[in-house]
């Protein structure tokens, strides 16, 4: 994977970063996988606009990804390794034994042609899914469940990945992306290794438009509001000055809002870098 600065032909081409896609086998999806995807512009079942700077974009469908992982013991090949719109990782058609085709989120390093299984016999190898007691300590893993059987929630983004410290009972630790520490049922199913297209985090957009593109409008600033619409509004001239914070007045910049009776709070050992 890499990427590729465009040469300033235009004035939105100037800064432009993209993506070189060369990890990219196939180019159009599984139509067996497919599902529309309702666009709301931000607006309620009302018609009032509950999500502000939502709206517009490219026509999407939906790709069906197995985050369960739940096929057991069957191998399944790597036919291609695809973009998907709705998601910053890339993801990886499957063809099992049994002639079923599912979606997946690509690893790093997955193969064309490469045999991936799911099940506690498996092998800790790249794209293998297996339950938390199984892998060894140390692993790179991604795709990570939170509850037994309910599918991949945490690391699931394009480069994410946690790290496997210990096992203690029926708990693992686990060090998350975002330098948490916590607990999970260490019957909780993983997939090994790295989530694809680490190179995202490069990506610079060049112009307002790509980001009309992706269904993203314009935000506007808090402190050029009116004070009716925002803690941060009004003033003569540019209001300097205040401490930032969000509409409803809760200050930004590591206010901490956790609840302190929170009922996952005894699984989280290290809170989070700072």
């Amino acid at each position: 994977m890499s990427v590729r600065k465009l040469k300033p032909i235009t004035p939105g081409q100037r800064f432009r970063v993209v993506n070189e896609f060369d990890s990219i086998t196939e180019s159009k999806p599984e139509k067996s996988l497919l599902a529309p995807i309702k666009r709301t512009g931000g607006r309620n079942n009302q018609g009032r606009m509950t999500m502000r700077y939502k709206g517009g974009g490219h026509k999407r469908r939906y790709r069906i990804i197995d985050f369960k992982r739940d096929k057991h013991g069957v191998a399944a090949e790597v036919l291609s390794i695809e973009y998907d719109p709705n998601r910053s990782a890339f993801i990886a058609l499957l063809k099992y034994d049994d002639e079923e085709k599912r979606y997946i989120i690509a690893q790093k390093g997955l193969k064309l042609g490469q045999k991936v299984v799911s099940g506690e016999d498996s092998s800790p190898i790249v794209g293998n899914a297996m339950p938390i007691n199984k892998i060894p300590l140390g692993t790179i893993i991604s795709c990570i469940e939170l509850k037994p059987g309910k599918g991949a929630s945490i690391a699931r983004s394009a480069g994410s990945f946690a790290q496997l410290m210990a096992r203690e009972g029926k708990f693992a630790t686990i060090k998350l992306p975002s330098g948490e520490t916590r607990m999970v049922l260490s019957n909780c199913y993983a997939t090994i290794g790295v989530v694809s297209n680490s190179d995202h985090q490069l990506i610079v957009s060049g112009k307002a438009g790509r980001k009309r593109w992706l269904g993203r409008r314009p935000r506007t600033r808090p402190v050029a509001m009116n004070p009716v619409d925002h803690p941060m509004g009004g003033g003569e001239g540019k209001a300097s000055g205040g401490h930032p914070r969000s509409r409803k007045g809760i200050p930004a910049k590591g206010f901490r809002t956790r609840s302190k009776t929170k009922e996952s709070n005894k699984f989280i050992i290290e809170r989070r870098n700072k």
